[in-house]
C-alpha cells in the first residue's frame, strides 16, 4: 500500500469511528474497498456526507486520475488541517488535471489564506508547471517583509525555486540571503540556478 494512502486511511478510519455516527465504520470500509469510481464520485455530491468520507472518495478518485475529484481536492488543499492539505496535494499531483497548477498558484499567492499556502507551494514545485516560478516568486517576495510570521511558507518557496532552477528566481533568492532563517536554503537554491554558482 502506498505510504500516503496508508497514512490517510488510518487517519480517516479514526475520524469515522470517533464520529459515533451509525454505520460510519461500515461506510468507511465500503469506500476503502470499492473499485466503483461512480460510487466514490457520488459521495462528493450527495448531501450530508461527512468530511472524512468526502476526503477519502476525493483522494481515491484523484489517484485514479478521475477528474470528478478536482473541485473537492482543491478545497481540501486549502483546508486548515495540514494532513488534509497534504493528502489533497498528493492526489492532485497524480490527477493529471490541467487546471491543477492554476488552482495551486491561486492558493499559494492568496494573502488572505497564506497560513495554508505550504502545500500549494510544494504542489507547484512537484508539478513543474509554467505557473510555478511566478507564483513562488510572488509568494516569497511577500514573505520577506519584516516580522512576517510565515517562515515555513517562505522556506518552501526558497527550496522550491532552487529545485525548479529557473534564473528568474535569482533576484528574490538574493534578497532572501539577508534573512537568517532563509540564508542557507537561499545559498543552496542559488547554486542550483545556472549562472548563479
Amino acid at each position: 500500500m502506498d505510504e500516503e494512502l496508508r497514512t490517510l486511511t488510518e487517519r480517516l478510519r479514526a475520524e469515522a469511528v470517533a464520529s459515533g455516527a451509525p454505520g460510519a465504520p461500515e461506510t468507511y470500509d465500503r469506500l476503502t474497498a470499492t473499485g466503483d469510481l461512480d460510487e466514490l464520485a457520488a459521495v462528493l455530491t450527495e448531501p450530508g456526507q461527512p468530511l472524512w468520507a468526502r476526503e477519502l472518495a476525493a483522494f481515491r478518485l484523484g489517484v485514479a486520475g478521475d477528474r470528478r475529484a478536482f473541485e473537492s481536492l482543491v478545497l481540501l488543499l486549502n483546508h486548515r488541517d495540514p494532513p488534509r492539505c497534504a493528502s489533497a496535494a498528493h492526489a492532485l499531483a497524480r490527477l493529471g488535471d490541467p487546471r491543477t497548477a492554476r488552482a495551486a498558484a491561486a492558493l499559494a499567492t492568496n494573502e488572505l489564506r497564506v497560513a495554508y499556502a505550504l502545500h500549494p507551494v510544494r504542489l507547484l514545485v512537484e508539478l513543474r508547471a509554467p505557473e510555478a516560478v511566478p507564483a513562488l516568486i510572488a509568494t516569497l517576495e511577500r514573505r520577506l517583509r519584516p516580522r512576517d510570521p510565515y517562515r515555513r511558507v517562505a522556506l518552501a518557496c526558497v527550496e522550491g525555486l532552487g529545485a525548479l532552477g529557473d534564473d528568474r528566481a535569482a533576484p528574490v533568492l538574493n534578497d532572501a540571503l539577508a534573512h537568517p532563517a532563509l540564508a542557507q536554503a537561499a545559498v543552496r537554491a542559488l547554486a542550483r540556478i545556472p549562472g548563479q554558482r
